[in-house]
């Protein structure tokens, strides 16, 4: 028998971002427009980046896989927030719950490797720009892209096995927009001490540290090169190649952060979930 207050779970409730009944419109509308805006960025760069011959180059190769990770992981964390008003049904299955866990985790570290490569690309143009073409040719553009894209999914994997080993929780309400692993960990009562440990040593090492160093690395190399440059036009036309990318970066690192990285007496669900 299971202890008091403990169950076995077949499906999940989401909470989403609000109880409040009158909220649940405002809301809605508010997703939609967001998600509607990255699908309408995010396709843009991709068709332009296609049809355009003149964007054939290893940095919009880059950036076009950056916008197809972005639509792929915002529909993951944000499909089920729109079908919850549609549908009006806030249930999740067990399964359907681990998959998108899974694919959220594995998609948001993708988002990291593509980043990185994109700092490689960046370094690469402006501190040799002679062997550009050399160094970024298209079989290594596509060969780092593959390596970026399922990289994500065998990282994440053992977390994800740990998480969807779990056989009890103290409650089914999933205080969060989506299935995540933080939220999980919160209403288990399984041990998941093995768990902390792997999320430590992979999820700090791999997850968040590897792609880190491998994305602003190659910008200390940048920023060196770039004030080496004796004009100010020069210096100007090389920070303006790579400021849009390493803002993009910078707000990312800040909001998972905040995310996984606040310690848990200063981090609220609602705060959380704003972020």
């Amino acid at each position: 028998m299971n202890p008091p207050n403990q169950t076995m779970v077949s499906y999940f409730i989401i909470i989403g971002i609000s109880n409040v009944p009158e909220l649940q419109l405002p809301i809605f509308l508010l997703v939609l427009l967001i998600y509607i805006i990255i699908l309408g960025g995010n396709m843009t760069i991709l068709m332009l980046s296609c049809s355009d011959r003149q964007l054939h180059t290893p940095m919009y190769f880059f950036l076009a896989n950056l916008s197809m990770v972005d639509i792929s992981c915002s529909t993951v964390s944000l499909h089920k927030i729109l079908l919850n008003f549609i549908q009006g049904d806030r249930l999740v299955p067990h399964r359907a719950c681990m998959i998108q866990m899974f694919f959220f985790s594995a998609l948001t570290f993708d988002e990291f490797a593509i980043l990185a490569v994109m700092s490689y690309d960046r370094y690469v143009a402006i501190c040799n720009p002679l062997l550009y073409r050399i160094v970024m040719k298209q079989k290594i553009c596509i060969w780092l892209a593959v390596v970026s894209w399922i990289s994500g999914f065998i990282i994440v994997l053992p977390n994800n096995i740990l998480a969807s080993n779990f056989t009890c929780y103290k409650s089914n309400n999933i205080n969060h927009f989506f299935c995540d692993i933080v939220p999980l960990m919160e209403i288990t009562c399984d041990d998941i001490a093995i768990l902390q440990i792997v999320t430590f040593t992979v999820g700090i090492s791999l997850f968040a540290l590897l792609p880190f160093l491998m994305t602003f690395v190659p910008y200390i190399f940048i920023i060196i090169a770039i004030l080496k440059i004796r004009t100010s036009t020069g210096r100007r036309k090389a920070f303006y190649t790579c400021s849009s990318h390493l803002t993009v970066v910078i707000l990312l690192y800040l909001t998972f952060s905040f995310q996984y990285f606040t310690p848990k007496s200063q981090r609220t669900t609602e705060s959380s979930k704003l972020f």
